[in-house]
């Protein structure tokens, strides 16, 4: 098998897969699952306009019918203003119900706003509420080592500042920001509780391997059914499954920081369609010279982003795990 495998090319083509049948595999999964393991009528989805989000609502439609699937819109101040309309576009394509909540009064409740700029201050003291911002990682490409990361601030004239983050401002802005995807599962689990429904998580695979959510906010769920897809995956499931093609199109987002900033600015090394190659060939034992030309990159940079992959995986793994205990308390028996 692995001659087989080092005869073959390594590239995007060992990522490609069945839609259809990987559509109905998975719509099977959810049935079972709502009705054997949760025993709810349906499922929350939180829609983002971005590609995870309008696939997993799509699957849901597809195994359950529009009638059980309910979407919820939740925008904030610093949203960008394509997110409302394209989770509106495919709510309205899917024909489910839906509700629209601007979560920015919840989040000037809990001071998110007057956290985050204080922060920011600490390396930009004149940051204010006119500016905007978003933290950028370190290419990982090129280094060894521990990730760092800057601010880039835009101020209202229109300049632009960059500065590195000290631990303790860097710490402080990203839990600041993780108000805003714990708010929004909250929102996700009332209505969730009131309509006897579960929540639908939405990770894909290089996310969920990554560590790329938050603990209790869009990392929590009673199912995730793309987290086994990697993204590149989940673009073909929505290309068969009829996802408008203006989310097709978007360039994957946070979509959390005033400024635009893309998920391989904030976290990843490489463009998603890159980091899976890199996350897949590592994970199938694939030559490391055949993944390092598939993807552009030299042996190297190779080496660093695999090292960077190992490093997530480890220091994110507490994302991963349920409260631990000192003894096990009872036993669930089907």
């Amino acid at each position: 098998m692995e001659e087989v495998r080092q005869r073959v090319k390594f590239g995007p083509q060992a990522l490609l897969l069945d839609a259809a049948r990987e559509v109905e595999k998975i719509s099977v999964w959810l049935r079972e699952a709502l009705a054997r393991e949760l025993r709810r009528r349906g499922l929350v989805v939180g829609l983002s306009g971005g590609i995870d989000s309008s696939v997993t609502a799509a699957l849901a439609v597809r195994a359950l019918g529009r009638a059980r699937v309910f979407g919820l819109l939740m925008p904030e101040r610093h949203s960008d203003t394509s997110t409302l309309v394209l989770s509106r576009q495919v709510a309205e394509q899917l024909g489910i119900e839906r509700v629209e909540q601007d979560i920015t009064g919840i989040l000037e409740a809990v001071g998110f706003y007057d956290r985050y700029d204080a922060a920011v201050r600490q390396v930009i003291p004149e940051y204010g509420k006119d500016w905007q911002s978003k933290i950028v990682a370190a290419d990982s490409t090129g280094r060894a080592g521990f990730n760092f990361f800057s601010i880039v601030a835009l101020s209202p004239s229109g300049d632009t500042r960059r500065e590195r983050l000290p631990l303790k401002a860097y710490l402080e802005i990203v839990a600041a920001t993780n108000f805003k995807q714990r708010t929004r599962k909250m929102l996700e689990y009332y209505h969730a509780d009131r309509l006897n429904y579960a929540v639908a998580g939405t990770p894909n695979r290089l996310e969920y391997d990554q560590g790329f959510f938050v603990k209790n906010g869009d990392g929590a769920a009673d199912l995730k059914p793309i987290a086994h897809l990697y993204k590149t995956q989940v673009y073909q499931i929505a290309e068969y499954l009829g996802v408008p093609e203006a989310i097709r199109q978007r360039p994957p987002t946070t979509d959390t920081y005033s400024l635009a900033q893309g998920q391989d600015e904030f976290y990843f090394s490489l463009p998603y369609s890159l980091m899976d190659l890199c996350v897949y060939g590592k994970n199938q034992g694939v030559e490391a010279s055949a993944v390092a030309a598939a993807c552009g990159l030299t042996a190297d940079q190779l080496r660093h982003v695999w090292a960077d992959i190992d490093t997530k995986r480890s220091t994110t793994r507490y994302l991963q795990l349920p409260s631990l205990l000192v003894e096990a308390v009872s036993e669930i028996h089907s």
